[in-house]
Formats: structure tokens, C-alpha cells, sequence
């Protein structure tokens, strides 16, 4: 895909698999999951402590409460991100997530504060995360995993992986994500 798009463009090219111009990305903006991810990509455009970034920040806050989706503009996360429903999600400031991954309703990706995993989880790209899963920790997941709903995932998962279940057991998988993540980038 070409550089010329922007990292808001790449995102919402994950929803529909066109390119969009400025206005068609507005227009889109009545889907909550994109108007989020809109007002994200505004906040990590500017820096905190500009006129801009106040406003954006202000804006994301409000849309943090309205959506319930607890996100930062701190968290690395690369293009092509996309949210698959609208609901409760929280991602820790400190996680870091690669590209062309989709996120469900009700998932936490968090800390864990003691341990051998202490810390915060690094995902890899192209990584479907399910309904009410939870990664946590100082793990690292890696390219091409699915995490299915209601996964609990505390420990590192290799690549090409389908993880499932609390405790999670993993599956190798070639082709773990197919079907899963449309119009990658």
C-alpha cells in the first residue's frame, strides 16, 4: 500500500477496503468504532501540551466516557487498526500493538504488576483478538495469532497460533488469522 494515505486513511481502509477522501472518512464517522479511531489518530497526531493536542485530548476524553472504549493516545499502535464492535474495551498507555489488528468488545490488554510477566503486553500485527479476552502482562504475542473470546492470555504465544480458553492452551495454526482480518494493508 502506498505512503501517500494517512495512518487515519489506512485505518478506515480496514472497514471498508477503499481508499477514502478526507470528507468520506467525516461521513463515516457516524460508525462509533471509526468516530473513536478518528478522534485517537487527531490525539497522537499532536503533541500533549499544544493548543491542538488540549483540544484533541479534551475530545477524546468525552469519547472515552460516551463509548467506553479506554484508550490512550500513549499506546503504539500500528495502521490498519480496527475495532470490531462498539463496547467497554481497555488498553493500557504501555501496551503495544502492530498493524492491521482488530480488537472486539469487551477485551482488556493490561499490566500485570508482580511476577514473571510483570509489565505490559506487545502485540504483533495481524492479530485478532475476540469478545471479552484478556492479554496481560509482559508478554508477547506474535504475528498472525487469532485470540478467541474469553481467552485468558498471561504468558508469550508464538506466531501463527490460535489461543483459546482460561487457561489458554495454544494451537499452531498457518493460517491462524484468514478470514478474520479483511482489507489489510
Amino acid at each position: 500500500m502506498s505512503e501517500k494515505h494517512s495512518l487515519i486513511q489506512k485505518d478506515f481502509y480496514r472497514e471498508s477496503g477503499k481508499w477514502l477522501s478526507k470528507f468520506e472518512i467525516w461521513a463515516k464517522c457516524i460508525n462509533p468504532n471509526l468516530h473513536f479511531i478518528y478522534i485517537l489518530r487527531k490525539n497522537q497526531q499532536y503533541k500533549k501540551n499544544s493548543l491542538l493536542g488540549a483540544f484533541w485530548r479534551l475530545v477524546l476524553r468525552h469519547h472515552q466516557i460516551k463509548y467506553g472504549f479506554q484508550i490512550y493516545p500513549e499506546t503504539e499502535i500500528g495502521e490498519g487498526f480496527y475495532l470490531g464492535h462498539w463496547g467497554a474495551l481497555v488498553i493500557n498507555p504501555k501496551a503495544k500493538i502492530g498493524k492491521n489488528c482488530n480488537i472486539a468488545q469487551g477485551v482488556t490488554i493490561g499490566q500485570q504488576n508482580r511476577g514473571k510477566y510483570e509489565g505490559f503486553p506487545t502485540i504483533g500485527d495481524e492479530v485478532w483478538i475476540g469478545t471479552n479476552a484478556v492479554v496481560v502482562g509482559g508478554i508477547t504475542i506474535g504475528n498472525n495469532v487469532l485470540i478467541a473470546p474469553n481467552a485468558y492470555v498471561n504468558f508469550d504465544i508464538p506466531s501463527d497460533s490460535i489461543v483459546v480458553g482460561n487457561p489458554a492452551k495454544v494451537y499452531p495454526k498457518e493460517n491462524a488469522t484468514e478470514g478474520y482480518i479483511n482489507h489489510k494493508i
